[in-house]
C-alpha cells in the first residue's frame, strides 16, 4: 500500500514588501494507533499500546521497532503478522495497525499501564529517571570490538543528507541512518518524530535479521535525546553520532550502557561525550 509523506498546500509567501500566492510542500503528520493481538487461539486479546504522531509510510517497521525498543516483544519470531486495520475499524483504517503475536508469546505490557500517548517531538516524556524507564537490552553482554575512524564520521552527515528524500522537499523531517563501521549506508528512515524514525530503522533491521547492531554506527539528523539512546541500546548499537547536541540524560544513559556518544558532528569537528575508545583519531604528529 502506498502512503503519501508530503502534501502541497497553498501559502502566501512574503519577501520584504512583496507577496504572492504559491504552494509549499509540507511533511504529513497523522496519528498511528498500534495494537497488539496475543493469547491462545481460543482466547485472543487485542490491546492498544500506543498512539504516536508520525509521517505515514513504513508503518509495519514502526510498529515492530516500537514494540521491540519498548521491551514488549523480544524477537522477530514473536510476530505472526502486521497489518493495517481494515475490517474492525470503520474509519481511519490506515492510521490503525495491528501486530499479531504467536500464541506462545506473552507480551510485556506492564509499561502500557501508563498513558502511552506520544507526540512528534517526544517518545518518552514525563518519565523521571533512568531507573523509571530503563529497559535492559538483550544485547548488553555482546562482545564489543567495534571501532570507527574519525575520517569515516566526517562523511556521515553529507551521506545522510543526500538520502533524506522527504527532508529535501519539506525541510521538516528527522532522520535516522544505519551505517557499517566503514561508512557504508545500510538503512535510512525519516519521520516527523525523531523516535519514530529510529523505531522504523530498528524495525527494518529486525525484518532483515541484522540485530544485534554491534558493528554499526547510528547517525541522527538532529539532537541525541534520552529516548533515542535507550532505543539504540535495545538494538545493541554502541556508536551513536548526532548532528546536534545530546541532553544530559542521554549522556548518562550512554555512559551506563557503555555507548560511544558523539555530538555536534559537522564538517571535521565533533565532541565525544562517552566511551571515546571506539573513535580512532589519527595522531597529529604522524599526519603532519
Amino acid at each position: 500500500m502506498g502512503h503519501q509523506s508530503t502534501k502541497n498546500l497553498p501559502i502566501t509567501k512574503v519577501n520584504a514588501d512583496e507577496s504572492n500566492i504559491t504552494f509549499d510542500i509540507l511533511a504529513i503528520e497523522e496519528p498511528l494507533e498500534i495494537r497488539v493481538e496475543y493469547g491462545p487461539e481460543n482466547h485472543r486479546q487485542v490491546r492498544n499500546v500506543s498512539v504516536t504522531m508520525r509521517t505515514p509510510g513504513n508503518d509495519a517497521e514502526l510498529a515492530a521497532g516500537f514494540l521491540f525498543t519498548e521491551g514488549i516483544i523480544k524477537d522477530l519470531k514473536d510476530i505472526v503478522s502486521v497489518h493495517h486495520c481494515f475490517i474492525a475499524c470503520a474509519e481511519n483504517k490506515e492510521n490503525i495497525i495491528q501486530v499479531s503475536l504467536n500464541e506462545s508469546t506473552t507480551p510485556n505490557l506492564q509499561n502500557t499501564e501508563r498513558n502511552f500517548y506520544t507526540t512528534s517531538s517526544c517518545g518518552v516524556c514525563g518519565k523521571g529517571s533512568i531507573n523509571a524507564i530503563r529497559t535492559v537490552s538483550a544485547f548488553s553482554e555482546q562482545l564489543d570490538n567495534n571501532a570507527v575512524n574519525a575520517d569515516v564520521l566526517y562523511q556521515l552527515p553529507d551521506i545522510l543528507r543526500q538520502h533524506q528524500k522527504v527532508f529535501e522537499d519539506t525541510g521538516g523531517l528527522h532522520a535516522s541512518a544505519l551505517f557499517n563501521n566503514t561508512g557504508e549506508l545500510l538503512i535510512v528512515r525519516e519521520d516527523v518524530g525523531r523516535h519514530n524514525a529510529l523505531d522504523k530503522l530498528i524495525g527494518a533491521s529486525i525484518n532483515e535479521r541484522l540485530l544485534p547492531l554491534t558493528r554499526n554506527i547510528l547517525m541522527l539528523s538532529g539532537r541525541a535525546s534520552f529516548e533515542l539512546v535507550q532505543k539504540a541500546a535495545m538494538a545493541g548499537i554502541n556508536i551513536i553520532a548526532a548532528v546536534g547536541a545530546p541532553s544530559t540524560l542521554a549522556v548518562e544513559l550512554a555512559a551506563e550502557f557503555n555507548i560511544t556518544l558523539v555530538g555536534f558532528l559537522r564538517g571535521q569537528r565533533f565532541n565525544i561525550y562517552t566511551a571515546a575508545h571506539r573513535i580512532l583519531i589519527p595522531d597529529y604528529e604522524t599526519t603532519h
